[in-house]
């Protein structure tokens, strides 16, 4: 293999003597407490595990005390002090309880399964293969946990909670084998791949413990892995000449001994392969160096491009080429995809994008910015080329930024949206916080300097970003929180302000709220569904398309249609799907768009005409959802056009979910 899976498994001895001290009196105190006074010790034992369990190796720390955990007690007068009768299918809503009890416990029960199903405890209730199965059942119904990162409904109920969780079901895949979910997981890959994220690590680590398990003679997949071949050689062997993942230096040797017609095959393998997936192979880097040295006329095969993004290709020939020499390599090859889709997107044809471009070959980064690429992504490739290739890659897949975990959806939406509408103000504002530290932005004619500015949304500098939005977004939250600040004593919603400032001119001027702010109460529902369908409804708006992403905020429910929070979207397009049923589709910075809200109401990423990165929603559902939006008031549509008993069926979906206490 290019590069083998990161090891994400801990030592244990990752955790300070000082807590394993706390952990072994927690035990004894507890063990030689009298029955009806464990109660009180056993939550001085849940604080001690949980501490340790959110930390790296804490669950295999805590595994290897499991037998004297359960013997002291710990279970004593629960359901748990009966493992034969758990039911794994209830995992899911103790792992995601904003209760730290209930999470410990949880976890500490699926530890001691763990340790009977490795044969290090011999339970007498339990055998080690009932253990096993018990396990597979609660990783597989977990996995979108173990495979994706937090939304927002798990930062907003369970804050460094989910951390344990995500620890927990991460050490059980190690430790049982992602062999027996691997079917799940193939789907999983898929699903995710379908959206067309920039931040892959997650991605491609999967898929490299697939190739693992598949060449491993310990593990039998049986029919398991079907489905992964297409997954695997998207990054370890696109073509003939690589199959065998012989080595970036052997393919380069190959390379140099095919003639014209096997240079072609290779370059139209590597571009079907990538257009797939959206995954990139290091070799495809190799390759198309190799190319623009050599062959450039195949440049356009290689990158699978259309007859749009061969003409921006040979229009701006100088500049791809500059590109590709300092921003591909095999440890950045996932700027091919970023620079194929700029290229599809004619983008360059924009006067101040290829200027913009020369610069940011050339931009010195600071020592701070240097240091946040370093951290995260470390030397190889070097902070310029890693940025670099965050650059084409949300370029070209503008609607592929996330969040992270991070409470900064509306700085991710900001980065989205300036990606899609106005490149060159994203690429200036980098260059502002990439060489200077510094973002200036005006609010009401003022000048707003994000080094000046307390701390935003995120409390903590967000780490897990692309590399574009690791050097912007604390910019922004700065910058997005003092204008929400300076607008706090103003009636109705600072949005009404902040989002037309922040995001640009073509932000709606009009503004409708359908909660009381002081209260939290729902206000003026019909006028504002009613607004909301003239504005943005095809059938009440004249036909009028939306022309440029508009911001939006919705009250974000679970499975259960429970209120989680409000979130930041933004609004792209309305358009009938294949099935002529109206739909909004809109983007969604939540690394993964494909939700369920709760009353029949799942978040759609794919199969009703959705474009990469774009979720949707049947209209009426998804105005069930909407709280916050903006409108041209100079084009009212047809207000009274809109039926009352489409209004109703909204209200209806509103009131038994997030505005059922309203």
């Amino acid at each position: 293999m290019i590069e083998s899976a990161s090891n994400t498994g801990h030592s244990v001895a990752e955790t300070s003597p000082h807590l394993i001290e706390q952990l072994e009196q927690a035990i004894d105190l507890l063990q030689q407490a009298r029955d009806f006074i464990k109660p009180d010790k056993v939550s001085r034992l849940f604080d001690c595990c949980r501490r340790i369990m959110q930390q790296p190796g804490g669950c295999a720390l805590i595994e290897s005390y499991m037998q004297r955990i359960e013997q002291a007690g710990v279970f004593n007068n629960t359901d748990y002090a009966q493992p034969q009768i758990l039911i794994p299918s209830l995992s899911a809503q103790a792992l995601k309880s904003a209760d730290a009890n209930s999470v410990v416990m949880e976890a500490l029960s699926n530890l001691r399964l763990l340790a009977v199903a490795k044969g290090v405890y011999k339970h007498q209730h339990v055998s080690a293969e009932q253990a096993h199965h018990h396990l597979t059942h609660v990783l597989a119904i977990n996995l979108e946990r173990l495979f994706s990162a937090a939304d927002e409904a798990e930062r907003t109920r369970q804050g460094k909670l989910g951390q344990l969780s995500r620890h927990l079901l991460q050490h059980l895949a190690e430790r049982i084998g992602y062999e027996h979910i691997i079917e799940q997981l193939i789907d999983e890959i898929w699903r995710i791949l379908q959206q067309r994220p920039i931040q892959l690590a997650n991605i491609k680590q999967m898929v490299t413990q697939i190739a693992i398990c598949q060449q491993s003679p310990d593990i039998d997949l049986g029919t398991s892995g079907q489905g992964a071949d297409r997954l695997i050689s998207s990054l370890y062997g696109p073509t003939q000449s690589c199959r065998e993942d012989p080595g970036v230096d052997v393919y380069l040797e190959r390379l140099a001994t095919m003639d014209a017609a096997a240079l072609q095959y290779e370059a139209t393998g590597f571009a079907r392969a990538m257009h797939d997936t959206g995954l990139v192979s290091p070799y495809h880097a190799v390759l198309l160096r190799y190319l623009v040295e050599n062959s450039d006329h195949l440049l356009s095969e290689a990158l699978g491009l259309s007859s749009t993004g061969r003409d921006c290709l040979l229009s701006f020939q100088e500049l791809v080429h500059a590109l590709i020499d300092k921003a591909v390599h095999p440890a950045s090859a996932q700027a091919i995809y970023g620079l194929a889709m700029m290229l599809e997107r004619s983008i360059l044809y924009q006067p101040p994008l290829a200027p913009a471009l020369w610069r940011q070959l050339s931009l010195p980064l600071s020592d701070f910015a240097r240091q946040r690429l370093l951290t995260l992504f470390g030397d190889n490739p070097a902070p310029e080329i890693r940025l670099l290739e965050g650059v084409l890659c949300v370029l070209g897949q503008p609607l592929g930024v996330g969040q992270g975990n991070n409470p900064t959806c509306q700085s991710a939406r900001a980065i989205s949206m300036w990606a899609y509408q106005d490149p060159d103000y994203l690429l200036q504002l980098l260059v502002w916080a990439a060489r200077d530290d510094e973002v200036i932005m005006h609010f009401e004619g003022q000048a707003l300097s994000s080094k000046t500015l307390p701390s935003g949304v995120a409390s903590e500098l967000p780490m897990d970003l692309d590399p574009v939005s690791l050097i912007l977004v604390p910019h922004l939250d700065r910058i997005y929180a003092e204008m929400g600040r300076r607008c706090a004593e103003r009636e109705s919603d600072p949005h009404r302000w902040v989002n037309p400032e922040f995001h640009g001119w073509w932000c709606g001027r009009g503004f409708d709220i359908n909660v009381d702010v002081p209260t939290g109460k729902l206000v003026n529902l019909d006028a504002f569904l009613r607004r909301f369908y003239a504005s943005y409804h095809p059938y009440y708006n004249g036909n009028q398309p939306l022309i440029h992403p508009q911001p939006a905020g919705v009250a974000i429910t679970d499975s259960a249609m429970r209120f989680i929070g409000w979130h930041a979207i933004s609004i792209l397009r309305v358009a009938l799907d294949q099935e002529q049923t109206m739909r909004v589709y809109f983007y969604n910075p939540n690394n993964d768009s494909g939700q369920h809200w709760g009353d029949d109401i799942l978040v759609s990423t794919s199969g009703h005409g959705e474009r990469f990165g774009e979720a949707s929603l049947a209209f009426e559902q998804f105005a069930s959802r909407l709280y916050i939006f903006h409108f041209d008031p100079l084009e009212p549509g047809e207000l009274a056009a809109v039926p009352e008993t489409e209004l109703n069926t909204v209200m209806e979906k509103i009131y038994k979910s997030w505005g059922v206490n309203r």
